[in-house]
């Protein structure tokens, strides 16, 4: 055991809470979702896997080429890795579709990093189906409270990307759980994890789309990273959340909100408050997208009849996703695309269409106003007003949340028929099938290699 940590109260709580929770104490709706959320990000991960997207392969190529160590698969790949590397490219996978389950109000795409993060060590380590869910949960559980706690808000103005600034937190966590870390172990895991948190928003400077996933892909090799060095006894802060030189003082700049740490602690689970995704793109866009579906649903509209599109966000999040560089992140291009397509997928994002005319022409009539009466409930939703100009008339849509979100809750027959659907491309009818009987079943899987199998 590690020697006795002077932890702050909120360290404390978080670290004892973490050690000593198992699956057993966790509410059974929070299990169920639990299992919805692996599957679906194991959909992620095996869609993300198709050899034709560079990304994936790349990394995937590197990892499977590093230091030489076979412990964990890379996924829908016949090649194993460290379980670092494997960390690292699975993390990639999970984030590179931009279909996986994200939390609104902490800005974070948790499940990406968790997942792999567990997965990898579990695969080598043999955890049980128990063990690794629950691993899940309480790391996705830290992740989401880091990234409140540091103020989503704060972190964006000033460069930062949520997601893999809170997960190497939350990865640690899952990885600590299936090392089997005790209190004052996982408090050294997460202090490693504060040393190495990172992630820039400079993916939106990336064309290629390349950096946007590999984030969280590197927090999931960095939390792995943290619990192995801390099961070893490796030395990091006293207080990972407390000292002189935390993690708020270096990324919140003043804004931090630390309350969040530790408030309604075991009483709350992060993981059901997280959203379902339809399309491939940034959650911001996505009430957008339901609004102008539903509109050319409900009013027969074809691409021909749209003379303007006129979409009222939230001021404080606009710029994000206002004529952005990036396909997965241009509402002007997201709305074009789904106006002609009824659909936003992978394909459309990495195969560049701004040339077509016809998605240039709509990106033409697409238009963005930063609405400041909608930022009294931004983050905790992404309030969206379409109105549509056409030669039928002026039709008008608000969507306050995004189907898929726990408001507009998809069913779990949603989000088996998703998996189905995105997994087309990489895996059988037959292999569909098996996974989706062994992840509904998962806490009475005894070794989660039954599942590893599967999507190797």
């Amino acid at each position: 055991m590690a020697k006795d940590r002077l932890l702050s109260g909120k360290a404390r709580a978080i670290v004892d809470f973490a050690a000593n929770t198992t699956l057993d104490d966790i509410p059974d709706e929070v299990v169920d979702r639990s299992k919805l959320v692996l599957l679906d990000t194991v959909g992620s991960l095996l869609a993300a896997s198709d050899p034709t997207y560079d990304p994936g392969r790349i990394v995937a190529d590197f990892a499977g080429d590093g230091d030489g160590r076979s412990e964990s698969s890379i996924i829908g790949y016949e090649r194993t890795a460290s379980c670092e590397n494997a960390a690292l490219t699975n993390g990639t996978l999970g984030y590179f579709c931009d279909l996986d389950a994200h939390h609104p109000e902490a800005i974070t795409h948790t499940p990406a990093i968790m997942v792999p993060a567990a997965l990898a060590v579990g695969e080598r380590e043999r955890a049980t189906g128990t063990e690794l869910l629950a691993s899940v949960i309480l790391g996705i559980e830290v992740a989401c409270r880091v990234s409140l706690a540091l103020n989503p808000g704060a972190l964006y103005d000033q460069g930062f990307h949520p997601t893999p600034v809170s997960g190497g937190f939350g990865a640690a966590v899952a990885a600590g759980k299936l090392l089997d870390l005790d209190s004052e172990q996982l408090a050294i895991a997460l202090g490693l994890a504060q040393t190495q948190a990172s992630g820039l928003l400079a993916w939106k400077e990336d064309p290629t789309e390349s950096l946007r996933p590999f984030n969280p892909g590197m927090a999931a090799r960095n939390g792995v990273t943290a619990a192995e060095l801390a099961a070893a006894n490796f030395g990091s802060p006293v207080d990972p959340f407390g000292g002189e030189y935390n993690v708020f003082r270096a990324f919140s700049n003043g804004r931090e909100a630390v309350d969040r740490l530790d408030r309604e602690l075991g009483e709350t689970y992060a993981i059901t408050e997280h959203a379902f995704k339809r399309y491939s793109s940034v959650a911001f866009s996505h009430p957008a997208l339901d609004a102008l579906l539903g509109l050319l649903e409900e009013h027969d509209l074809c691409a021909e009849d749209v003379a303007e599109i006129e979409v009222r966000f939230p001021a404080t999040g606009a710029e994000l996703i206002d004529d952005a560089d990036l396909n997965s992140h241009s509402l002007q291009y997201l709305l074009a695309v789904a106006t002609l397509e009824r659909e936003v997928m992978i394909d459309d994002i990495v195969d560049d269409r701004r040339s077509d005319p016809a998605v240039r022409a709509l990106m033409d009539r697409v238009s963005l106003v930063r609405d400041e009466q909608l930022d009294d409930c931004f983050p905790e939703r992404y309030t969206s007003v379409v109105t549509l100009e056409t030669d039928l008339g002026t039709f008008s849509e608000r969507v306050e949340y995004a189907a898929g979100t726990p408001e507009k809750p998809f069913t779990e027959s949603d989000i088996k028929a998703k998996f189905r659907r995105i997994t087309e491309s990489t895996t059988t009818g037959e292999q569909r099938d098996e996974i989706v009987d062994v992840v509904s079943d998962f806490e009475n899987v005894r070794d989660v290699n039954e599942l590893v199998e599967l999507v190797r």
